[in-house]
């Protein structure tokens, strides 16, 4: 399969994190540029890897897929938060209200979610002996792409976006992800939103290999960083694509869950709820989610 990972030069964070790639990983420059900018390459279990570089904001590049030809796309990224906690953090990309960070209204991408969690796993192991905590985010922003997709990054000011240790965890974690034998997989790549029928292989016959002993799901409730997708992500066989947090659960109706469980690759199994942030919502998601039939567990039960 082909990799996509991308890198902004407008992004300290993404800039930190290629430096380390390039460095202390076996990236050869490609005769090949994008933008302007110097691709590199190697080859992990027979996937080709490519180290892409853009001059513009990540969350705003629409439609990339379209310019790069690759099967799973990993953008490298700084996060911003007020609190300045030091995190590195995983999310599948998409919006389920208003579009004010790119991307397109109450659309979801695709999200790989046993990418995610292998990531995860090697975010939260490497960053045992540093200040940084790995964590799943919830679904919050752009760009709008119809290839499985995620994120990975560093929070959450520009100290910590500049931290190389930082860097090269992120690095380290995304390169030992590839590494895991996705050998005993399931290529079942066809996905249907609302009876349309999507492909995510590209026309070169680039599937994407999935562990087949993950089990994934939707997570609803709960905060931005979200201790449910965590606890399942680290603790279970469970591997989380979406999660909906408690400030945007007025925007989530049928449509979206269905969409959002369906765009997760493999799809999702359940719905996982964060029992105790689901707020004034919980009644009506419940509601939803009875009269359609579809399954959901407690996070406390889990």
């Amino acid at each position: 399969m082909k990799i996509a990972i991308i890198s902004s030069s407008k992004d300290k964070a993404s800039v930190n994190i290629k430096e380390n790639l390039v460095s202390n990983f076996n990236f050869d420059k490609s005769e090949e540029q994008f933008d302007n900018n110097n691709i590199f390459q190697c080859e992990i279990n027979d996937n080709e890897i490519k180290l892409y570089t853009i001059n513009s904001e990540l969350i705003y590049t629409d439609n990339l897929d379209k310019k790069i030809d690759a099967g799973l796309f990993i953008f490298i990224s700084g996060h911003r938060a007020k609190e300045e906690r030091k995190s590195l953090t995983v999310h599948a990309i998409g919006n389920f209200g208003k579009a004010r960070f790119g991307g397109k209204e109450k659309t979801l991408c695709i999200a790989p979610s046993a990418y995610m969690k292998n990531i995860l796993i090697e975010l939260d192991k490497n960053s045992q002996n540093s200040e940084f905590e790995a964590t799943m985010e919830a679904t919050h922003h752009g760009p709008l792409m119809e290839k499985p997709v995620l994120f990975v990054e560093i929070g959450s000011s520009e100290k910590e976006w500049e931290d190389k240790n930082a860097g090269n965890i992120v690095a380290q974690s995304i390169i030992n992800a590839l590494k895991k034998d996705n050998n005993n997989s399931n290529e079942n790549n066809s996905i249907t939103i609302n009876n349309i029928s999507m492909n995510n292989i590209n026309n070169n016959g680039n599937s994407m290999k999935i562990k087949n002993n993950y089990e994934s799901i939707f997570v609803i409730g709960g905060s931005h960083y979200n201790h449910a997708a965590n606890k399942a992500m680290l603790k279970t066989d469970l591997a989380v694509g979406y999660i909906c947090a408690k400030y945007n659960l007025e925007n989530l109706d049928e449509s979206l869950i269905r969409e959002a469980m369906e765009k997760t690759v493999p799809k999702a199994k359940f719905v996982l709820l964060d029992w105790k942030g689901l707020g004034k919502e919980k009644q009506r998601i419940l509601e939803i989610l009875e009269k359609n039939n579809i399954e959901y567990k407690r996070s406390d039960k889990v």
